[in-house]
């Protein structure tokens, strides 16, 4: 594998960019390809068998690019597809699933709160890891529906956002959640909101440090760090407009990031 191909992600939209920040802040050197399945987004809402075949899509068109490990940026599609992924190709992957562990290992309450989409609350993954880690806590398990469609459509600080987000997170409050975990790679983008609607004392925790920590380890593993000492390069498509995708990725100032459409 050449060191210096990029590192590929995938998500169900643009949520995952939220992921792909904090793996190139991390890792500054290394290049990158990311894939907004927007066409297709939210993947929450779909049966496994169809989040399977459209995570096997993005991974085929990630190899194709030269991909040398793919970074699967959307909870749904870890904790439905991320084992048939390894099954079927030899590239490394790593997944995302909801914090739960840190938030039930540190909660005093012993009540947190879960927002996340039906098809990762409902997977197997999921119930595996919450009778591991959070089988004496009170979960508040809430689908956050229609978030990811307000998001992908540019309405992440709308008033329709705020009034749905009150209304999802009203379960939370009446338990006294003193955590919140985001559940979904989207969410991330409405932590200045959730703040202002939650008690300053609920701590509000996403997977993006954790998971660009672990891509860290991967690329050790292999030894697949880029040491070319160049300019990094990224590069980030869309298969609808890709418009809210570069919105998103601009507040980062870096003539090194192209945006575009690309039909996949």
């Amino acid at each position: 594998m050449n060191n210096t191909a990029p590192i590929g992600f995938f998500d169900s939209g643009v949520g995952g960019t939220s992921i792909w920040k904090e793996v190139t802040q991390l890792l500054p050197n290394e290049n990158s390809i990311y894939l907004a399945d927007s066409r297709n987004a939210p993947y929450g809402e779909k049966p496994a068998t169809e989040i399977i075949s459209l995570s096997r899509k993005n991974t085929e068109k990630l190899i194709e690019m030269g991909a040398k490990l793919i970074v699967v940026a959307c909870n749904t599609a870890t904790t439905n597809a991320i084992d048939s992924l390894r099954t079927n190709y030899s590239i490394p992957f790593i997944g995302i699933e909801p914090a739960l562990k840190p938030a039930a290992t540190n909660s005093i309450g012993k009540s947190i709160g879960i927002l996340a989409t039906k098809g990762t609350l409902t997977s197997k993954l999921f119930a595996k890891t919450s009778e591991l880690y959070a089988s004496n806590i009170n979960i508040i398990e809430v689908v956050g529906v229609g978030l990811v469609k307000l998001i992908e459509e540019g309405k992440k600080d709308s008033p329709e956002m705020e009034s749905l987000l009150r209304d999802l997170l009203d379960p939370m409050l009446k338990a006294q959640i003193d955590y919140l975990v985001l559940g979904c790679s989207h969410y991330p983008y409405l932590t200045p909101k959730l703040k202002e609607i939650l008690p300053a004392s609920v701590k509000i925790i996403d997977s993006g440090e954790a998971v660009a920590r672990q891509t860290k380890r991967i690329l050790e593993r292999f030894d697949l760090f880029n040491t070319s000492g160049q300019v990094s390069k990224h590069k980030l498509f869309s298969n609808t407009n890709p418009e809210v995708l570069a919105n998103l990725v601009g507040e980062i100032i870096n003539p090194s990031i192209e945006v575009s459409y690309m039909d996949f």
